[in-house]
């Protein structure tokens, strides 16, 4: 199934707008575009809400029949716990993660006693969680660390783009994850020379235009078969203006969407 993510709101929800988004206000943005599946996923007010407040966000994508996901950053055991609350609120089966947060950093090893000491409260609920490729952490000893654990409720969620940062081929990442993908988050990324042509910048790029090979990440993971979710998300730097920013990311929702319903 095809997904929007906080991430393909994110100047929207942004206070540097003259009027924010809400949550709610990007389920209903999301619906109007024919898509049924929404991904919270690193929205900080999410965590502060009052249970009336998530009470009726959670009514409100019932309403939309939206489908809900759920993301954090962060694999210590309180946290999952909170998140997996949160999941039985959305009625959510999914919940992506990283093993880094802003607070903690754990080894490998920690982060295995972690995992395996919440991943039964996940199993007995049904619901997956999905850890997230990125630069902080190579994607080998990410792949080693969920196969090694070997729950059917753990897997990854493949960001291909995240891995450059680390000097590792997206197409190799995309390989070597393919059989324990869970979620699949959809941007695209190039690299342009910064102005005096000294050195470049790597960033997002309209859907088709950059650098992924998606057609290579289909054949290789198989998502719709398997069924795993694509959530479509943006590096869209600043346009200059709130204006712009906003009607570039509009676009880019657009034509990524677009992109992904002609390869089905």
């Amino acid at each position: 199934m095809i997904g929007l993510g906080t991430y393909a709101y994110f100047w929207q929800h942004s206070d540097r707008v003259p009027e924010p988004l809400s949550l709610i206000g990007a389920f209903e943005a999301t619906k109007e575009l024919g898509v049924d599946l929404f991904q919270i996923c690193d929205y900080a007010p999410l965590e502060t809400m009052t249970g009336a407040e998530l009470t009726d966000a959670a009514a409100a994508a019932r309403d939309l029949e939206l489908t809900i996901e759920l993301g954090t950053k962060g694999i210590e055991p309180h946290r999952l716990t909170r998140f997996l609350d949160l999941a039985s609120a959305f009625d959510t089966t999914l919940v992506r993660s990283m093993l880094y947060s802003a607070e903690t950093r754990p080894t490998l090893e920690q982060a295995e006693e972690w995992l395996r000491a919440v991943l039964p409260s996940f199993e007995a609920a049904g619901v997956d969680l999905a850890l997230e490729t990125y630069e902080q952490v190579a994607t080998a000893d990410l792949v080693s660390l969920v196969a090694r654990i070997d729950s059917d409720r753990l897997g990854i969620c493949l960001d291909p783009a995240n891995v450059v940062a680390r000097l590792e081929r997206p197409r190799d990442c995309v390989e070597q994850t393919a059989a324990l993908v869970k979620n699949v988050h959809v941007k695209d990324f190039a690299f342009a020379r910064q102005p005096g042509w000294v050195g470049f910048t790597y960033g997002g790029a309209p859907m088709g235009e950059g650098l992924h090979d998606y057609p290579h990440l289909l054949e290789t993971v198989r998502p719709r078969e398997r069924g795993i979710n694509e959530i479509v998300e943006h590096w869209l730097s600043w346009q200059g203006d709130a204006e712009t920013t906003v009607r570039t990311e509009r676009e880019w929702t657009r034509r990524t969407i677009e992109y992904l319903r002609s390869t089905t």
